[in-house]
């Protein structure tokens, strides 16, 4: 199949050189034209995955239109803040879009497929999302991931396009559900870190972890996704990896926080993007809008956005009302 990756981070550069590895003609695009000869020059993405050779049948394009051009699959990975402006400039691609980016628009509440459906109306809008670091997937570590799509075949189409034996991909109808998991568990991915700059332990990140779940799945409910999604590998598959991991960016994110950096400067200091930061904002106002409880959510969005004490916000979350799990 004829593939472009629209996007040259870490994922989009580790999922090029996977769909390479599978034998499919691949093109990856990058917005910074200078980046993306300095990649192809060197044979590796030595500012995100430094040591890792890529694929010698790996194309590269700098211009967007001559990228997707006669494509039959487009993989967008490009982070959630530039996803319209980017998919907009690919309003007439009529094959299998495939986002791999995790977040929330804040202005419209959409997730990126939603996006995809406004900005690339003729494209069958996906999303392929699950427990996966790139730096382990681009090492053909062992991992799994979900496909999602309405439509059973194309769901099947994706999944036969990545899987390796290095990587099971599943299918799922449930696209909300799968971007809602993987966008919500950055957030708590970044209080998870804070925990950890704080000095916290294993007994503080488990119930993290397992109360988290249970708010992500209210607010997926509420907003039409599928329970039994939040219990796969888009759910708490990938808010286990993301709280846990040091390769986590999130996770990264907030231990910095915990240790007392100020948000500002450790926007600043980063160049790879901590997607739970913008998500917790677009996470905060979805909450309301429908009418859902996430006090974890809001009191990552209290810390990031109104400057609350870390330690208060601990205090806060931990001594409200007791109440029966559920």
């Amino acid at each position: 199949m004829r593939v472009t990756v629209v996007g040259a981070g870490a994922w989009g550069t580790a999922l090029a050189n996977l769909l390479c590895q599978n034998g499919h003609d691949v093109t990856l695009w990058g917005h910074n034209a200078e980046n993306l000869r300095a990649v192809e020059q060197a044979g590796k993405n030595t500012r995100y995955l430094p040591n890792i050779d890529l694929s010698s049948d790996l194309r590269f394009e700098k211009d967007l239109g001559a990228a997707i051009n006669g494509a039959e699959c487009a993989v967008i990975a490009v982070p959630s803040k530039h996803f319209r402006e980017v998919t907009a400039k690919m309003a007439d691609f009529n094959g299998i879009a495939v986002s791999v980016t995790k977040g929330i628009e804040y202005d419209t509440g959409l997730t990126m497929s939603g996006i995809m459906r406004e900005t690339m109306p003729n494209a069958a809008a996906s999303a392929l999302t699950g427990p996966t670091l790139a730096m382990e997937v681009a090492k053909n570590i062992p991992a799994a991931i979900v496909a999602a799509n309405p439509d059973g075949e194309i769901a099947q189409k994706i999944q036969i396009l990545f899987s390796t034996p290095a990587f099971r991909v599943y299918t799922t109808n449930d696209v909300l559900g799968v971007e809602l998991g993987g966008a919500l568990k950055n957030v708590v991915a970044i209080a998870g870190g804070i925990g950890d700059g704080l000095g916290f332990g294993d007994n503080a990140k488990a119930a993290l972890v397992t109360r988290a779940i249970v708010e992500i799945r209210r607010l997926g409910v509420a907003c039409g996704a599928q329970s039994e999604t939040f219990a796969g590998l888009s759910g708490l598959g990938d808010l286990t990896v993301t709280c846990f991991s040091k390769l986590s960016r999130n996770r990264g994110f907030g231990e910095r926080v915990g240790r007392g950096e100020k948000v500002p400067d450790i926007l600043s200091s980063t160049i790879t993007v901590a997607e739970g930061y913008p998500t917790a904002r677009s996470a905060y106002q979805l909450a309301r809008k429908v009418n859902v409880e996430t006090p974890i959510i809001d009191e990552v969005y209290e810390m990031l956005y109104c400057g609350k004490d870390i330690r208060k916000a601990v205090h806060d979350l931990m001594t409200r009302e007791l109440k029966r799990e559920c």
